[in-house]
C-alpha cells in the first residue's frame, strides 16, 4: 500500500464500519481476477460500503488523496471492466453490501434497487408482487444492478424490452468529487439540459459510481410458449422473424444458432435434440402473455404451422411442458460453455444492423477461415437485435498461451474490421472495459473519441474512477492469460 492509499484508509477508518475496509490479501484475492480469467490485477485494499453516504465518503477521500478506485459488483465482466490494474495503484470499491431493494411498486411499475442487488434476487422480489424485471442473462445469479446499469447490459429479451438503458428510469450516483447525484425520480418529462442518468448508463464506472437505480418492472408472465425451429439459413431465420413480428407483439426472444453449435451443446449436456433430423440453422423462440391475454402456445403453434406451409422453416415444435421449455433454453444458455470445452477460442461480442446479420454470420465466418488457416469461426446470437456472439476457435494442438498472445489479437482486429465495414459495433452488450480499449480508439471516428474523452475529463479530471477502462488513460494493462 502506497503512502496516499494508507493516508486515505487512515482518514476513512473512523467514519466507516470495520467491515467496510478489507486489507486481508486472502479475502481480496478472489476479486482480483476477471470472470474469464484473462486479466489479473492487484489491490492493497477492498472497500465495501453499506450506504450511499459511505460511498460518498470514500470517493471524496479518494479525490482528496489522489487514489484511484475500481468499482465492482458481481465481478462478471466479460471484458476486464472490473479488474484493478496489476501495479496495485487502485483500490477496489465493492458495492456488493449495498443489496437492498428500497422500493417495489407494482402499481407504478417501478422498483428502486441498490447497486449490489443481484439480478435474480430483484426478479424474485418482483415476481412475488406480480411483476418482473424483463432482463435476463447467463450471469443472472451473480450480476448486480450497478454493473448492469454501468455496462448497459442486454440479454435475450432485448427484442421486446430493449437494453438496460431503456429499463432505467433514474439513477443515484456518487460523482468523482464525492457529491451525490440524486436522479431516482422517474420523471416522464425533464428538460433540464444534459441527461445525467443516461450519461451514467453504459459509462462503466468511469464517470460516477452508481449506487441505486429506478427500474421499470412489467406484469409477470401468466403463460409462455417456447418453440424450436429448423431453418435453411440465417436469411430464412430472418424471414421467419419478420413473419412472426407482423402477426404478434408477444415475441420476447428469437435466438439463432448453427447446427454445429447445437451439436456441441447437446454433447456438453448429454441431451437430446429438440427436432428429429439435422438442420443447417436453428431458432429458439419465446412468446409470452399476461393475465387474460390468451394462450401463447396456441398462438405460436398456429404461426409456426403457417411458417412451415410457407417454407420459412423446415421443421418446428412448441414445447409441450415447462420442463421441455427449460430444456430448450438450457441448450441455448450452454452454448458458450460448450464451445469453450472444445478448446481455445477468441470470443467476440459484436452487433450489426439486423438486416445485415444473416450475411455477416456466413461471410465473416468464411473470411476468417480463409484468412487464418486451421481456425474455425462460427456465430450465434440474438437475431432480433443484431447481436452476434462470434467465436474463432484455435487450430487443433496449438499452445493456448502462445496462441492467445500472438495470434488472437490479429484475429480480433480482422473480425472488428469486418464489423465496422458492416456498419456495426465492436461491443454489443459487454462493454469496452480494458479488453477493447485499444480497438475502440483504433476504429472510432475522431469526433466520437474526442467527445468521449471530453466527457470523461469534465466529470473526472484526475482520472481516478476505473482507470484504464473505456477511454481513460491506461495506468497499467494486465497481460492476458488463457
Amino acid at each position: 500500500m502506497n503512502r496516499d492509499q494508507a493516508a486515505m484508509i487512515e482518514d476513512l477508518a473512523p467514519r466507516l464500519s470495520p467491515r467496510s475496509i478489507v486489507t486481508d490479501p486472502d479475502a481480496i484475492a478472489p476479486w482480483l481476477v476477471d470472470w474469464r480469467k484473462r486479466f489479473r490485477g492487484a489491490a492493497p485494499a477492498l472497500l465495501a460500503p453499506e450506504s450511499t453516504a459511505e460511498v460518498a465518503a470514500i470517493v471524496a477521500a479518494a479525490a482528496h488523496h489522489g487514489v484511484a478506485l475500481v468499482p465492482q459488483g458481481g465481478n462478471s465482466s466479460m471484458v476486464g471492466g472490473a479488474t484493478p490494474p496489476p501495479d496495485g495503484s487502485a483500490l477496489i470499491l465493492s458495492l456488493r453490501r449495498m443489496n437492498r431493494i428500497r422500493r417495489l411498486d407494482p402499481a407504478s411499475g417501478l422498483a428502486v434497487a441498490e447497486a449490489g442487488v443481484i439480478l435474480s434476487d430483484l426478479n424474485d422480489a418482483a415476481l412475488a408482487a406480480g411483476r418482473r424485471f424483463p432482463l435476463t442473462l447467463g450471469a443472472r445469479g451473480t450480476a448486480t444492478i450497478g454493473g448492469l446499469v454501468s455496462t448497459n447490459a442486454g440479454g435475450t429479451q432485448v427484442l421486446r424490452f430493449g437494453t438496460m438503458r431503456g429499463l432505467v428510469a433514474g439513477v443515484e450516483a456518487v460523482l468523482p468529487d464525492g457529491s451525490v447525484h440524486d436522479g431516482l425520480a422517474a420523471l416522464r418529462k425533464d428538460n433540464r439540459g444534459y441527461d445525467l442518468t443516461q450519461l451514467l448508463v453504459g459509462a462503466e464506472g468511469t464517470l460516477g459510481i452508481v449506487t441505486a437505480a429506478t427500474l421499470r418492472i412489467v406484469p409477470a408472465v401468466a403463460a409462455r410458449a417456447v418453440g424450436w425451429a429448423g431453418v435453411a439459413s440465417p436469411h430464412a431465420a430472418l424471414a421467419l422473424l419478420r413473419r412472426l413480428e407482423a402477426r404478434t407483439d408477444a415475441l420476447e426472444s428469437f435466438e439463432l444458432l448453427p447446427e454445429e453449435s447445437l451439436r456441441a451443446a447437446l454433447a456438453h449436456l448429454s441431451a437430446q435434440p429438440p427436432l428429429a433430423g439435422r438442420h443447417p440453422w436453428h431458432v429458439l423462440i419465446e412468446a409470452t402473455a399476461g393475465e387474460g391475454q390468451g394462450d401463447p402456445a396456441q398462438l405460436l403453434e398456429t404461426l409456426l404451422g403457417e411458417a412451415l406451409e410457407a417454407g420459412n422453416a423446415a421443421d418446428a415444435i412448441v414445447a409441450a411442458s415447462e420442463a421441455q421449455a427449460q430444456a430448450f433454453w438450457r441448450l441455448r444458455d450452454s452454448l458458450s460453455d460448450a464451445e469453450r470445452a472444445q478448446g481455445p477460442a477468441v470470443q467476440h461480442d459484436i452487433s450489426v444492423p439486423v438486416e445485415a446479420m444473416p450475411d455477416f454470420m456466413i461471410d465473416a465466418a468464411s473470411a476468417c477461415d480463409a484468412r487464418f488457416p486451421g481456425t474455425h469461426a462460427s456465430g450465434f446470437g440474438h437475431l432480433g437485435d443484431g447481436n452476434v456472439h462470434f467465436h474463432v476457435r484455435a487450430p487443433a494442438g496449438v499452445d493456448p498461451v502462445r496462441w492467445y498472445a500472438e495470434d488472437a489479437p490479429g484475429i480480433t482486429r480482422f473480425v472488428h474490421d469486418l464489423v465496422v465495414a458492416a456498419g456495426g459495433s465492436i461491443s454489443a452488450e459487454h462493454g469496452i472495459g480494458q479488453m477493447k480499449l485499444g480497438e475502440l480508439a483504433r476504429l472510432s471516428s475522431p469526433a466520437r473519441m474526442a467527445a468521449l474523452r471530453a466527457v470523461k475529463a469534465a466529470f473526472d479530471p484526475q482520472g481516478l474512477l476505473n482507470p484504464g477502462k473505456l477511454v481513460a488513460p491506461v495506468l497499467a494493462r494486465a497481460a492476458p492469460t488463457p
